[in-house]
């Protein structure tokens, strides 16, 4: 039997069951939502003035704020 997932964001009609594939049925949306908290946490770091870590070449390479490359997020319209 699933588990109900209970997310704050989900209304009760909404609500989706956790699977054994779930995550496979879901994939894409999954894939975007992680992108998104990928791109804020990097923004963040840009816009505070502190570098990232990331792995190049079998090592780590720290990358000073001002070379962070990251898009700015669309603005959310005035409906949502």
């Amino acid at each position: 039997m699933g588990q109900v997932l209970n997310d704050k964001a989900m209304s009760n009609s909404q609500k989706a069951i956790l699977t054994s594939n779930y995550f496979a049925e879901h994939a894409i949306e999954i894939g975007k939502v992680l992108q998104r908290a990928v791109n804020h946490a990097v923004l963040t770091h840009k816009r505070l003035g502190n570098p990232i870590a990331t792995w190049k070449d079998g090592k780590v390479v720290i990358i000073p704020p001002e070379e962070i490359f990251v898009e700015e997020p669309e603005e959310k319209s005035a409906q949502t």
